[in-house]
Formats: structure tokens, C-alpha cells, sequence
């Protein structure tokens, strides 16, 4: 899994008992999620189509910085589906996990699933190049 981006939680994002807000939480998975599946698949003509079990682990307060991991898990024809675990960054303690998150990619105009033409040992081979060229292996 790797750890890709992180936030800081702010007033905003608190809930009555002062911990992050579940549904707060939940759109920044979302979008994390996306923003992965879109950068695997290399097209921005995704849907989210299922997000599976989430687990809510711990909570994380005002100031704590989160960091956002993501792995591909499975690869479809016409669809990703990845899981992106939540954690504090200074602690490591898990916040959140969001398993099974499914997209899809869809033709722009018709909006209907179109092959994507990736396999999963593309894709890690993909990510293997990538974080080369990022001197990070």
C-alpha cells in the first residue's frame, strides 16, 4: 500500500464529539480513491460504482494530520477496484478503512462502461516505473 497524500483536519471537519466526521471522512475516500483509480487507468472518465465494508478504527481530532494509503486490488474489463486505509500520520493508528471501492469507466458522452484495456500486471508494472522515475525504489 502506498501513501500517496495526506490533510490536516480542521474545525470544520468535526463532528459534536469533536473527532473527524464519519461523512467527511467518507468524501475524502472518495476522492483519494479516485484520483488513484484515475492515475492507474490513466483516463478521468471514471465513476464510483460500490464502496464496500467501511470500518471505522479510532478517531482523529482537530490538527492531526491523516495520510491516505491505496492499493489496487482487483482490475476488470471496465472497472478498478481499489482499498484505501486512513491513518494518523503520527501515531500510524488506523482511522478508517474503505475496502471494495469499485470504479468504473464510462464512455463521455453515452456515460455507459467501456474497457479500460489495463491488467493488474500492467498496472504494477506501471507503478513500478513510476516510482523509479521518482527515485522512490
Amino acid at each position: 500500500m502506498r501513501f500517496l497524500s495526506r490533510r490536516l483536519v480542521m474545525p470544520n471537519d468535526l463532528n459534536y464529539a469533536n473527532a473527524l466526521f464519519g461523512g467527511r471522512a467518507l468524501e475524502w475516500i472518495d476522492e483519494e480513491a479516485a484520483i488513484y483509480a484515475i492515475c492507474q487507468l490513466e483516463t478521468n472518465c471514471l465513476v464510483t460504482k460500490h464502496i464496500g465494508e467501511i470500518s471505522f478504527e479510532s478517531p482523529a481530532t482537530q490538527g492531526d494530520i491523516v495520510e491516505f494509503g491505496l492499493a489496487t486490488k482487483k482490475v476488470g474489463k471496465t472497472s478498478i477496484t481499489v482499498t484505501c486505509l486512513v491513518r494518523n500520520k503520527a501515531t500510524k493508528k488506523t482511522i478508517c478503512l474503505a475496502d471494495d471501492i469499485v470504479f468504473v469507466r464510462v464512455d463521455p458522452d453515452t456515460k455507459l462502461p467501456v474497457p479500460h484495456g489495463k491488467t493488474i500486471e500492467a498496472l504494477v508494472a506501471q507503478t513500478q516505473e513510476e516510482m523509479k522515475s521518482l527515485n522512490i525504489l
